[in-house]
């Protein structure tokens, strides 16, 4: 059941990715930046893929990626560089507002209370460990891909895009999984080996997307 809810979850997401880009870069920037805080919150929740447990947060990272890329690629490295700073303060905001709700004294009847503290007791550190890695990670995307998209004379945009992301989602994992997962997960080793081959088929998901996206977008 799992494998066709992430495989749901994947072409949801990407369909949206093509759907905001249609909206405008504002548009898809405000998405990516969804996407990026919903990550933050859904990566402390395990499941059970391929007989291993794994985060259920690499769809949003793929959508990130997906949709920064798409950014770069219509409207150029600092537009990009723009959406993943807007990304950086929409998560410190979730943070700051987080803390203002544990913050407040529950009623007698509340029961939810516990819930958001239990989230919020992880939130500080994963946040920090998704900024480090995030911000060292997109922006060596971002230069490789712009490297990459110069030496290519703007051909070859689907090889150009794997060599990208298969890149920067390989150095994500193993620094944030060290950086924000590390004794927090049962198996440290499996996360990284199977988030890591989750991301790498989720890439080759949304590769017609990714293909189509450019087109689409740019009539748009």
């Amino acid at each position: 059941m799992n494998h066709l809810i992430f495989l749901a979850h994947i072409i949801i997401i990407s369909s949206c990715t093509l759907y905001f880009g249609t909206l405008g870069k504002s548009a898809l920037i405000s998405y990516v930046s969804l996407l990026f805080v919903l990550a933050n919150i859904f990566v402390v929740k395990q499941i059970q893929l391929l007989g291993f447990a794994v985060t259920s947060a690499d769809a949003y990272i793929i959508g990130v990626s997906f949709g920064i890329n798409l950014i770069q690629e219509i409207w150029g490295k600092k537009s990009a560089q723009q959406a993943i700073f807007i990304s950086f303060a929409c998560s410190l905001f979730y943070l700051v507002m987080g803390y203002f709700q544990i913050g407040y004294l529950p009623a007698l009847h509340d029961t939810s209370h516990v819930h958001f503290s239990y989230l919020m007791n992880h939130s500080l550190r994963i946040i920090i460990a998704s900024f480090i890695s995030y911000l060292i990670v997109q922006y060596a995307d971002t230069m490789m891909y712009g490297f990459l998209k110069t030496k290519c004379d703007g051909k070859y945009f689907i090889i150009r895009n794997y060599i990208s992301m298969f890149s920067s989602q390989l150095f994500d994992t193993i620094l944030f999984s060290f950086l924000g997962l590390y004794g927090i997960v049962q198996n440290i080793s499996h996360i990284m080996i199977v988030s890591y081959g989750v991301k790498i088929v989720a890439i080759f998901l949304t590769t017609p997307f990714i293909y189509y996206a450019k087109k689409i977008v740019k009539k748009s």
